[in-house]
């Protein structure tokens, strides 16, 4: 209890920590569904936000069902929904994959994730981490396959692309670490638009966000002439750190093989850095990169505010937070949760008042 109700001066530490409601929206219902064959039932059920009716293809060679988003969407996550009837195991093996390529039917974008099973009436989530594409596809591959899907939703992310300032450990001739980030992908002539380092040990390439991140997807291209090899081994690396040139932050990506003339994906959930370096470890190797494509959002961060104010209330019972937070709002701010990471201290002050020493119990930082 305060004594005598006087108005406490308090020194205290308060953690405001702003965070933003999202509210999910389907961008599928949006776009136009199609699908491989048709037996009954027809592609667009998968959209109309109806759990019950669901589309159903003949039995044929890899089934496949389409969503167009008619342009190109940061992908956060695809949530499917099977059918409630028989053969629910018809789903089993499906791959979601994503991209803005038409080759065939758009079944060879990169995967975003396996369907290994969904229970029968069953919804399941599908993380793509930003992954970059106009088009969806559900795919069944092999012989003899029905595909039925009852709803497909699709969630886009905040995600957008970055831009910092690149470097990278050597340069040969003019190919130096911005043509990585100019924008163009493929170009005639031999790496003409592409970064390319000396021969040298450990050869790497580094953008600065020049904030922190949350990264969720690379893209990187490789080159189009006979040397699109040189980008085999290399590693991703995302993290705050410069030590080694930031080539020992976290490795969220190893770069196995990236054919000529194509762009590929790489989506890992939510890193957290301000640096993305490409590495290739060991000898004598040869570092081009055509284009890397950094897509993310930015952090959310906690602010630590040291604040003097008068108030009767009991720190101990988050009034005096909600006080703080009600002034806030009328200021504007909002969507703001406070918490106390150090209460002020309780001492007493005494005086001598006609012969009788009082005390009162005050506090202090």
């Amino acid at each position: 209890m305060w004594m005598f109700g006087f108005l406490l001066s308090l020194l205290g530490t308060v953690a405001i920590h702003a965070t933003t409601n999202n509210l999910q929206e389907n961008i599928a219902i949006k776009g136009k569904a199609v699908q491989s064959s048709t037996f009954y039932y027809e592609s667009n059920v998968a959209t109309d936000d109806d759990n019950v009716t669901c589309t159903h293809t003949e039995t044929e060679t890899n089934p496949w069902w389409r969503l167009d988003l008619k342009s190109s969407k940061s992908i956060r996550d695809v949530t499917v929904t099977n059918r409630i009837d028989c053969c629910p195991e018809q789903i089993d093996g499906a791959e979601i994959r994503i991209g803005n390529s038409l080759e065939n039917d758009g079944n060879n974008n990169p995967i975003c994730s396996n369907i290994s099973g969904i229970p029968a009436g069953g919804s399941v989530s599908y993380s793509c981490s930003g992954m970059e594409g106009r088009y969806v596809n559900v795919v069944i591959p092999g012989d003899s396959k029905n595909l039925t899907l009852c709803e497909v939703k699709v969630y886009g992310t905040d995600n957008v692309k970055l831009n910092g300032n690149s470097v990278q450990s050597s340069i040969f001739q003019y190919w130096n670490a911005e043509r990585a980030v100019d924008g163009i992908k493929i170009a005639p002539g031999i790496a003409s638009f592409c970064t390319h380092t000396k021969e040298e040990k450990n050869p790497w390439w580094r953008l600065d966000l020049l904030d922190i991140y949350y990264v969720s997807a690379v893209t990187i291209t490789g080159r189009a002439d006979r040397d699109f090899l040189r980008i085999n081994g290399a590693e991703i690396r995302i993290g705050k750190s410069l030590d080694s040139d930031g080539n020992k932050n976290p490795r969220c990506a190893v770069i196995q093989n990236i054919p000529g003339v194509v762009s590929y994906n790489y989506s890992f959930p939510h890193m957290e850095g301000r640096y993305v370096n490409v590495i290739i470890p060991g000898d004598k190797n040869v570092l081009s990169l055509c284009e890397v494509e950094v897509y993310g959002s930015l952090t959310v961060r906690k602010n630590f505010v040291r604040m003097k104010f008068v108030s009767t209330s009991d720190p101990e019972n988050d009034k005096l937070l909600y006080q703080l937070q009600s002034a806030l709002a009328l200021r504007g701010i909002t969507d703001v949760k406070m918490s106390w990471t150090k209460l002020p201290q309780r001492r007493q002050k005494c005086d001598v008042e006609e012969g009788n020493k009082v005390c009162v119990q005050i506090d202090a930082a």
